[in-house]
């Protein structure tokens, strides 16, 4: 994704990669932001994303108005991948800047070209995820995810949106746990984008579904 990639409350963008030190998201999925806030029985809002590769956070980008310096840059690029249809890294910015504002459809069509030309990038098949997601498809999103991490078996952001689709998508509270558990064995420092500790979020759920 865009290398400042901007997240509204939620899911996480893998910008928004949880670090062993530094939390600060998304995340917010992953920005690789990504979902629309974290349900704890009433809804927290998640912060923005982060510089790139230190954080991760659950959320899926909300549809900002676009800047005009984006905007600029969509038909560029569009023109640039019309032209030169193997250059990966024109199709991977196009997907950033259709992910940045909220054009879901053409984000994972974008994403999809770059991953045919080069399937070994997990933070692609992550922010594809994301914009599965968003575009109400969480079972694609799931799979892009799980191929994320194939690409990639430490890639956190990937680990957390899993569980945030889910758990709040799916309603599969054990999966969802069984995820962030993997993720808290990889990383046992990892946090929510609101500076939990993520175990202590797994144990807030498991208490929830003995509850229940």
């Amino acid at each position: 994704m865009a290398k400042e990639k901007n997240t509204g409350s939620g899911y996480v963008k893998k910008e928004t990669m949880v670090t062993v030190a530094i939390i600060a998201l998304g995340i917010g999925f992953l920005g690789g932001a990504v979902l629309s806030a974290y349900k704890f029985g009433a809804e927290e809002s998640l912060p923005p994303a982060g510089p790139p590769q230190q954080q991760v956070a659950p959320g899926i980008p909300q549809a900002n108005a676009p800047s005009p310096d984006i905007a600029g840059q969509i038909p560029i690029l569009e023109r640039e991948t019309a032209m030169n249809p193997d250059n990966v890294g024109a199709w991977t910015q196009l997907g950033n800047l259709y992910f940045d504002t909220g054009q879901f459809q053409k984000a994972i069509d974008a994403y999809k070209k770059s991953l045919a030309l080069n399937p070994n990038n997990a933070d692609v098949w992550t922010d594809m995820g994301v914009m599965y997601r968003r575009n109400g498809q969480p079972l694609e999103a799931i799979q892009a995810f799980d191929k994320a991490m194939e690409v990639d078996p430490r890639h956190e952001v990937s680990r957390f949106n899993k569980g945030i689709v889910l758990m709040h998508d799916l309603e599969d509270s054990k999966s969802a746990i069984q995820a962030w558990t993997e993720l808290v064995e990889m990383n046992p420092l990892a946090k929510t984008p609101n500076g939990q500790p993520l175990k202590d979020m797994i144990e807030r759920f498991k208490g929830n579904r003995v509850e229940n």
